[in-house]
């Protein structure tokens, strides 16, 4: 049997690691399990110096063949060299209306990446609640633990089962909190190839207009 300090030790140093995985900002959202800051939108200022996107957000739906253009460069498993590739193609079929469909284009791309972004952030969000109720949980069979070591006489196989019950639950929170620092890469994964396919994009209008 484990003795009840190290299993009070091994709680502990889990309930810091959590709580290290805020900043003070980040602690006004209780949820959030990451360092990065909390920001489920992506900034268009910051990457498109393009045309207005009014008009384009509207209306991109409407051509097929840039509705699944959008799809094809925006999914993580087309690799970028591939994406800028079939970018490029695209502005040089659109003859004339390049510029009016390369806008299109990005208003779709925006539009499909931000709500992926989103859909992301809110999973962290649940993510987050999970590991708080799990160290939650923890914390009960915890004290659960001392209860029983505490009573008199003690009854061995309680604790025993109660200490058991306590390493897998402690050993499952450690799992799940390992994943943080890959899961939280996500939305800032999501936000660097918005920012490169908005510059393929980009270039291609100026080589348009250069010619």
């Amino acid at each position: 049997m484990i003795h009840r300090s190290l299993f009070l030790a091994l709680i502990l140093f889990a309930f810091a690691r959590a709580a290290t995985a805020q900043t003070p900002q980040q602690q006004s959202q209780p949820d959030w399990p990451c360092r990065q800051v909390r920001v489920p939108e992506l900034a268009i200022a910051g990457v498109w110096t393009g045309p207005p996107l009014d008009e384009a957000m509207k209306h991109w739906r409407d051509d097929q063949s840039i509705a699944d253009l959008v799809v094809r460069v925006s999914e993580r498993r087309t690799q970028l060299d591939e994406a800028e590739r079939l970018i490029g193609q695209f502005a040089k079929s659109s003859g004339d209306r390049r510029k009016e469909r390369l806008t299109m284009l990005f208003a779709g791309v925006y539009e499909r990446m931000n709500d992926e972004r989103r859909d992301v952030v809110n999973g962290l969000d649940r993510f987050g609640r999970r590991l708080k109720d799990m160290a939650e949980k923890a914390r009960e069979e915890t004290q659960r633990l001392r209860d029983l070591q505490d009573q008199k006489p003690p009854d061995p196989e309680a604790v025993r089962k109660a200490g058991e019950a306590l390493q897998w639950r402690l050993r499952l929170f450690e799992e799940q909190r390992r994943m943080i620092g890959y899961v939280c890469e996500s939305p800032a994964l999501i936000e660097q190839r918005f920012g490169a396919l908005a510059r393929a994009i980009l270039q291609a209008m100026g080589n348009m207009d250069s010619r």
